[in-house]
């Protein structure tokens, strides 16, 4: 990390987001896979012959083990870092892959799936933090925006190269870039702000600013101050082991009920249920039936080439729109967009579905579809990646970011899983009718308890949502934990 007159603080941290945001589209790989994988399969030469059954397992069995490398998470980012996660969260995916190109059975091509889900798991609460960590507040927005950008170039370019090359050859490609990525994470430096918990205070300084330069040092002194207030009442307990397990209890019992705990993973949970309800997960996952529903027949391969580039451009933009606009205030532009996009859609498949419309045109529904990307691509989409990465408090990150994203995940399957039944069952505008009351529940509930930030460092929100001054809270560390006459 030695200082060269060509780098710049702000190059840094665009290397160490790279580090993160290539981690996270190798996520949109692994998702937008199975749009590859299976139809190949399904070939008559296919080496490897699959039906319906063993093909649905192949596509759900990542969502499955997502939620095991969430669980797994707290524990690797708490106690080895954030650096150490990340690299954890690689390692899995490129084996995925491999085992993927080199797969003769169904079975390895499942056991490749559980490893990639597993991946998935551990880097999705990781990265938002992460980035949350690395990088400066006035320019922290544009850089987690970078995760939903990624995301949806790796779906666009997974698409496109398996339209051209065969299963095995499009999974190298992947795993090549996961390498990539890998090398990237090994030179970057560990998170400032876990040096500092660790009490490695020194060190914490010096990864600090050569990340953000000599700038922002009162929120690295603000930093530390806090973390060795916390540490001094932990050196107050030995290490026996049933005082341990009696503290943690205490300390979860106590934990759970406070503020600055429980309010981020509120918000964040109507932030990732608006996220997969605003149509972030079905517009690429089910492209084809929206198209066939809204539209009617019409070329789906160029549709759906079209809506990715679309998804890709609209991304590009909420780099620069988040720089420029308050987070709050672009969410509820967004999700304003999103609903008036559901209202519309549903009054056009309705009419059109009764033959009471006066005029059609197959460009009518491609361009509310169009809407309705746009409006997730920037808006909802990016800023929960955002949000991920500022609201969680240091003490609590890895706890209350691996709970979020168990919620996440739970949302992500069921918009997968219902989708199919809401449009059987309900036709496609009775499916936005219910997406456009579940979005307008989010955002009401946003409206009261989202707070806005922008501009400011992760210490100051974390006060915010404690209600008091960190050295003034009445639920001290203190408080917390049991005293020695009480732990004997």
């Amino acid at each position: 990390m030695s200082d060269k007159k060509w780098t710049t603080p702000f190059l840094r941290q665009c290397f160490v987001t790279a580090g993160v945001s290539l981690n996270m589209g190798s996520h949109g790989f692994a998702v937008s896979y199975a749009a590859v994988l299976l139809p190949q399969l399904r070939k008559p030469d296919s080496q490897i012959k699959i039906d319906d059954s063993s093909g649905s397992w192949i596509a759900a069995t990542i969502g499955i083990s997502v939620i095991a490398g969430n669980f797994i998470i707290p524990t690797i980012m708490g106690k080895f870092g954030r650096r150490v996660a990340m690299i954890t969260s690689i390692v899995p995916m490129v084996l995925g892959w491999v085992c993927i190109a080199m797969a003769e059975s169904i079975a390895i091509l499942i056991f490749a799936r559980v490893l990639q889900g597993l991946a998935m798991g551990i880097g999705g609460s990781l990265g938002p933090i992460l980035i949350g960590e690395y990088t400066s507040p006035r320019s922290r927005g544009a850089f987690l925006t970078t995760i939903s950008l990624s995301i949806s170039i790796s779906v666009f370019t997974v698409h496109t190269l398996g339209s051209y090359l065969s299963w095995q050859t499009t999974a190298l490609v992947c795993a090549f870039i996961s390498i990539v990525d890998l090398g990237i994470v090994v030179f970057s430096p560990e998170s400032p702000v876990w040096l500092a918990d660790q009490g490695r205070y020194g060190d914490s300084k010096i990864v600090f600013r050569w990340l953000r330069g000599y700038n922002e040092d009162d929120e690295l002194f603000k930093m530390i101050e806090d973390r060795k207030y916390v540490a001094q009442f932990k050196e107050n307990f030995n290490d026996s082991l049933w005082r341990k397990v009696k503290r943690s209890i205490v300390y979860f019992k106590v934990t759970i009920k406070k503020k600055e705990f429980y309010k981020p993973i509120f918000i964040m949970l109507h932030v990732y249920a608006l996220g997969q309800w605003s149509g972030a997960t079905i517009l690429v996952s089910y492209t084809v039936d929206i198209f066939e529903n809204v539209v009617g027949n019409i070329d789906f391969a160029l549709m759906l080439m079209i809506l990715d580039i679309q998804r890709i451009i609209s991304n590009v933009c909420a780099v620069f729109i988040i720089r420029r606009l308050r987070r709050r205030t672009l969410l509820f532009i967004t999700g304003g967009i999103t609903l008036t996009g559901f209202v519309l859609t549903t009054l056009y498949t309705y009419l059109k579905s009764k033959k009471l419309l006066f005029f059609d045109h197959p460009s009518i529904g491609v361009l509310l579809i169009h809407i309705l990307m746009f409006s997730v691509a920037t808006g909802s989409l990016p800023l929960s990646f955002i949000f991920a990465g500022e609201l969680f408090p240091l003490q609590y990150r890895s706890l209350a970011g691996g709970i979020s994203v168990v919620f996440y995940s739970i949302c992500l399957f069921l918009a997968l899983k219902t989708f199919s039944f809401l449009i059987t069952s309900l036709a496609i505008y009775g499916a936005f009718c219910v997406y456009f009351l579940l979005v307008l529940y989010c955002l009401t509930v946003l409206w009261f308890t989202l707070p806005e930030t922008k501009d400011r460092t992760l210490q100051d929100i974390e006060e915010e949502f404690r209600g008091k001054p960190s050295h003034c809270d009445g639920g001290k560390l203190e408080n917390l934990l049991p005293n020695k006459d009480e732990s004997r």
